[in-house]
């Protein structure tokens, strides 16, 4: 039984020293300011230190703040004809581009203030030659901009550095110096004041260098005030299987601040799991290695690249970078035969929840939004050459605003390259004499890895030579993992190795997608295939064949169902211009039907009251650039520790019913993956691959790759001498073409 001292009531220790606010040089020094070439492009790192330095004087000497740390800084997206306009994109099929405008950098830039914890929002505007503060506001009690880095690994210094923390690790044979943590958002927690800024910190032992901390998970998980850096609660989950209740009458109801933990202790599993290969054992030792296989183009890449304008075979689009989301693409445009037709305007992921399914306090409170409340830009990783990043690659750097007001670089934030993507198209004619033609395809891939914690996401924008674009998310990283009590079975989990429970939970993706196809006015088509509605034997549908594909507009700002039994589809449609033989209006689909996953919490669950947005497979609503920043973020610019559905998410702004018919819009699309996890997820997942696909219907007049050129790659060989058919020799006579009895012409790239 645990002893009244160790419970689950509010915890108090020392408060460590609160930061002050940064020191105001008596003479800034000058920061180089070089103007950028593309209203999208991220901020440099000369304009980091720029906005950095102003805010620093501004806060100390117009604002009451008088301790306060830098979370984040973004540049403001311009309205979007003025940024068409300043590049020369037409707005209207047919039609020309607006009237040269330029366009005014503009900068928001929140902190925090530690004494009061309140954010902050300057809004900072670059005139003539300097940076200039235009206004501050102070945001309500409870809005928290999201979580920098620094207080993620602040976090674990924290817990190591408490007394009572201490003693409960070393009561289940943990040493100080082993204590590992893991840093959440609190999530849902109604028992707390709205203002803390507050972290909930998953504990993990690490009991060898470079060791794999996940095997060891701790039996409890305190909370944290990130702007007093102190421990204030301790919770211990409850282990109803085991019958280790967190009090004589068991539920899942969060227990009060005050209450009493009676249950035992439960000691962290001891056995390594590696997964560094110099730290595997002899039973998982490296298998024999594979033979290299070199990515090599010889002339080059076939794309060119003026800053963060990218220009491959005939697609032109701009490459950015932000703190929240990380890659952004934008102005994407297609040269059809001389010209330039407009696709999408900017394309991201805007927002995600990861939400667990233990319904046993504290594991609810579990649904992190890794956009929102931590950033994917923050935590982009350092790409490699050679292992992340296969071939002839170019980098992008990230710069962010650091917490100290420094300047943060990610040098390989983004790769770019270009990879092989099999076959693009073939036709045999299987006539005696007949020809045949191969044609290989080749896809441009942006990319970007980002750590959050125990997981990796991966996101790779694939471009192909068909006016295909395609967004590939690959998860992969370390299950989160809770410990079970010796002979405890694993409920709402899997029991991935002894002692190591893995939970069930879903991972949902919002996809941002501002559309132009074609102009600036788009209409989304929901279509539903469906049987002809006449029987068998009616003169209708006599053999009883066929079907049909049903077309209705959507009108109005709604969230739309997918429909597995009617393959539902989408496509953004320019109704001002249509296809020359079809008489359509052009398109693009949206093709998300094998990735459509919806929230499976119950309704009013803390889940959907924060992440409405995984309520509907697409939401369609219309820009409203006149709202504050835009209508960027499903669930809300501020989400940390939100408790119902903020007013600036895609789930209100669809309440109005506004018409988005014709109009300039937005789609946000929600895709993602149930993970029911595997032992073989154990102890680093295989990548789990998640696709959504953007084609062309209707927008090209016929195949637009069909002079992509078919070059006889003259380094592929045999594998094996020919005749070694065990080995996979060539056969040399085959049903169709080259060689074959029907087709005399050689077959291939020619």
């Amino acid at each position: 039984m645990r002893s009244p001292d160790l419970q689950t009531a509010t915890h108090h220790s020392s408060t460590m020293a609160i930061e002050s606010a940064p020191v105001i040089p008596a003479n800034p020094p000058q920061v180089k300011q070089v103007p950028s070439t593309h209203p999208f492009d991220p901020l440099s790192a000369d304009e980091v230190a720029g906005v950095s330095a102003v805010v620093r004087k501004y806060v100390a000497t117009q604002t009451p703040v008088k301790a306060f740390k830098y979370i984040g800084a973004e540049v403001v997206l311009p309205p979007k004809r003025d940024v068409l306009a300043h590049l020369g994109i037409k707005t209207t099929p047919g039609g020309e581009p607006d009237s040269y405008v330029e366009i005014t950098r503009k900068v928001d830039v929140e902190i925090i203030d530690v004494v009061s914890g309140y954010g902050w929002i300057l809004h900072l505007t670059f005139q003539a030659t300097e940076w200039v503060v235009e206004d501050a506001e102070q945001l309500p009690e409870g809005r928290m901009p999201q979580l920098s880095a620094h207080e993620l690994i602040e976090a674990e210094q924290i817990v190591r550095a408490d007394e009572l923390v201490r003693k409960l690790c070393a009561d289940v044979g943990v040493a100080p110096d082993q204590i590992y943590a893991d840093g959440w958002s609190l999530g849902y927690d109604d028992r707390f004041p709205e203002k803390l800024r507050l972290q909930q910190c998953l504990l993990y032992a690490r009991f060898g260098k470079d060791e794999n901390i996940y095997a060891h998970p701790l039996d409890f998980i305190p909370i944290i005030d990130s702007n007093a850096k102190k421990v204030i609660h301790i919770d211990f989950p409850s282990h109803p299987k085991s019958g280790l209740h967190t009090s004589k009458e068991y539920s899942t109801q969060p227990p009060k601040l005050d209450s009493v933990s009676d249950r035992a202790r439960i000691p962290p599993p001891t056995m390594k799991h590696p997964y560094l290969p110099d730290q595997l054992d002899t039973a998982n030792a490296p298998r024999e290695p594979l033979k290299p296989l070199h990515v090599v183009q010889p002339e080059g890449v076939s794309f060119k690249m003026a800053g963060n304008t990218l220009e491959w075979q005939q697609w032109r689009m701009h490459i950015g970078f932000t703190a929240r989301e990380g890659v952004v693409l934008g102005t994407v445009t297609y040269n059809d035969a001389g010209e330039v037709r407009p696709v999408f305007y900017r394309m991201s992921c805007a927002e995600m929840v990861v939400p667990y399914g233990s319904p046993d306090h504290p594991h609810p409170r579990k649904f992190a939004f890794d956009v929102g409340e931590y950033g994917m830009g923050v935590q982009a990783n350092e790409l490699s050459l050679g292992c992340d990043c296969l071939g002839t690659i170019h980098y992008l750097p990230g710069h962010m605003l650091g917490h100290d007001g420094n300047t943060l670089t990610i040098k390989n934030a983004i790769c770019i390259h270009e990879e092989d993507a099999g076959l693009l198209w073939k036709h045999t004619d299987f006539r005696p004499g007949g020809r045949s033609h191969s044609v290989r395809s080749r896809k441009l891939v942006v990319s970007m890895i980002c750590t959050v914690a125990n997981y990796e996401y991966a996101f790779y924008w694939n471009f192909y030579l068909d006016g295909t674009v395609e967004l590939e998310t690959r998860l992969t990283g370390i299950l989160n993992v809770y410990t079970l009590a010796e002979g405890e079975k694993a409920s709402f989990s899997t029991q991935v190795a002894p002692r190591i429970s893995a939970q069930y939970h879903q991972h949902l993706f919002s996809i941002r997608v501002d559309p132009m196809v074609d102009g600036v006015n788009n209409t989304v088509i929901e279509s539903d295939i469906k049987p002809y509605p006449y029987p068998t034997g009616s003169a209708e549908n006599y053999a009883g064949n066929a079907f049909i594909s049903v077309d209705n507009p959507v009108t109005k700002a709604s969230g739309r169902d997918y429909s597995y039994e009617t393959d539902r589809r989408w496509r953004i449609v320019n109704p001002s211009r249509t296809h020359y033989a079809s008489g359509l209006p052009v398109a693009y689909s949206v093709g998300i039907g094998g990735a459509t996953r919806g929230l499976l919490a119950q309704p009013q669950s803390w889940v959907r009251e924060r992440a409405g947005f995984g309520e509907k497979a697409l939401w369609v609503v219309p820009a409203d650039e006149a709202s504050a920043g835009g209508r960027r973020w499903p669930a809300g610019r501020h989400v940390p520790q939100t408790r119902t559905q903020p007013k600036d998410s895609v789930v209100e702004w669809c309440k109005s019913g506004e018409s988005v018919e014709n109009k300039d819009i937005l789609l946000f699309l929600t895709v993602g993956v149930n993970h029911v996890p595997r032992p073989e997820d154990w102890p680093v997942m295989p990548s789990e691959h998640l696709r959504i696909v953007f084609k062309p219907i209707g927008f090209f007049k016929a195949n637009p790759a069909i002079d992509v050129q078919a070059p006889v790659d003259e380094r592929s060989r045999n594998a094996f001498p020919a005749g070694d058919i065990g080995t996979g020799a060539v056969v040399t006579e085959h049903a169709n073409g080259n060689g074959s009895t029907q087709a005399s012409t050689s077959c291939g790239c020619n």
